[in-house]
């Protein structure tokens, strides 16, 4: 995008004769996936710094062991879609947090790992050094390490769900869709073809701005002397990203497939799943709902987002619910639901899963949202006289 020299590294000037300044952002060290941005001015040139806020917030582990309910939409509201994410469920390898943003955010890079945002509700304008990319509702958006961003609302609210790779962790498509040089694979549910990148480069004015950078032990606040949106062209494979869960094409099967078939994204220690509308199964005996199942490596999360989810009905399961089965817990549809989905001939229901292979813990907004009944909906839902939490 934009104007790149004809090679890296070599000499490239302005029409007065001004060398402008090459940046690499690398993953891997030098290993991995690359981008080569050409900037007017100096990228590195700070004229101030300080520490923002806070340690991270504490997670408090899932004891006693219980499947678990978060109702992210009695969450505050309004704020920053960055500075005022509420993190609600954590471990070593990825954080999971929830935002309701109501004005446009600030310069922010992680310099921790990758975030995937999932739009929920609202549009926005995410620009950065290499570009506008406009997202909306029901879009996930890929934030390479280190890249620095900012959101531009266009609606009034934006709701996000926020998973952030911890540990530089990198976010990627699944490998069992690539080929080994890169290629989304015939037959992957996404492709190429669905996953929109920046638009147009941005026109910022030469002066000093702050950027609030995510790392390791904190937040810190540089005062740039100049603006890191001043890229004049940028080339490369390493840049923002957005795919709609509307592009996800499932597959069906007489009988039922299990979550792995709707693998969206990988990072280290979790992956991301996503269940769209789709025909159930068409076995003449099928069971519509899922199995009961105990995934005995793993901690399940599911955000609900759009539809109806017929094997949740009468556990208070609804739109901006994020439930959460652990690992050493059997979970499942609820009583009866096997019965009534019977004769059902395709679901509509829209939902991101969050699968991660380390216990997650809970975070400092769970607890003010969640519905404590939640553990006990199974044996009510057969009858059973359960007491009401206190």
């Amino acid at each position: 995008m934009g104007n790149v020299p004809p090679k890296r590294h070599m000499q490239f000037r302005d029409g007065d004769g001004n060398l402008y300044h090459e940046e690499m952002q690398g993953e891997e060290g030098f290993s991995c996936t690359q981008s080569f941005l050409y900037h007017r001015k100096q990228p590195t040139a700070i004229i101030a710094a300080e520490r923002h806020g806070t340690r991270p917030a504490e997670l408090l582990p899932n004891e006693p062991l219980l499947p678990r309910h978060f109702r992210t939409h009695e969450l505050k509201t309004g704020g920053d879609p960055v500075l005022d994410r509420q993190l609600l469920l954590g471990n070593t390898q990825v954080t999971i947090s929830y935002v309701t943003a109501d004005v446009d955010s600030v310069l922010y890079r992680n310099a921790v790992g990758d975030e995937l945002v999932y739009v929920e509700a609202g549009s926005a304008v995410l620009e950065s050094g290499y570009g506008r990319l406009a997202v909306g509702e029901g879009d996930y958006v890929l934030i390479p390490a280190s890249t620095t961003h900012r959101w531009r609302l266009r609606s009034g609210q934006m709701r996000l769900l926020v998973i952030s790779a911890a540990d530089g962790g990198h976010i990627r498509p699944p490998k069992r869709f690539m080929s080994r040089f890169g290629q989304f694979l015939d037959g992957s549910p996404f492709n190429e073809r669905d996953i929109r990148g920046p638009e147009e480069l941005v026109d910022v004015p030469d002066e000093p701005v702050d950027v609030f950078v995510r790392h390791r032990g904190g937040k810190t606040r540089y005062t740039y002397a100049h603006h890191p949106f001043d890229v004049v062209g940028w080339d490369g494979y390493n840049y923002p990203y957005a795919l709609s869960i509307r592009d996800f094409m499932p597959s069906t099967g007489a009988l039922h497939l299990p979550p792995p078939t709707y693998l969206t994204f990988e990072g280290p220690g979790f992956v991301v799943c996503s269940f769209v509308p789709r025909m159930f199964d068409y076995h003449p005996q099928a069971l519509k709902v899922p199995y009961h199942h105990a995934n005995v490596d793993s901690d399940e999360v599911l955000f609900y987002c759009g539809g109806e989810f017929m094997s949740r009905s009468g556990s208070g399961i609804t739109l901006g619910s994020i439930s959460l089965h652990p690992a050493g817990y059997v979970h499942g549809p609820q009583p009866g639901s096997a019965e009534r989905s019977i004769n059902a001939a395709r679901t509509e229901e829209y939902a991101v899963m969050v699968d991660t292979f380390r216990p997650l813990h809970l975070g400092p907004a769970s607890e003010s949202v969640e519905d404590s009944e939640y553990a006990w909906s199974w044996a009510r839902g057969e009858g059973i006289d359960v007491p009401r939490s206190e």
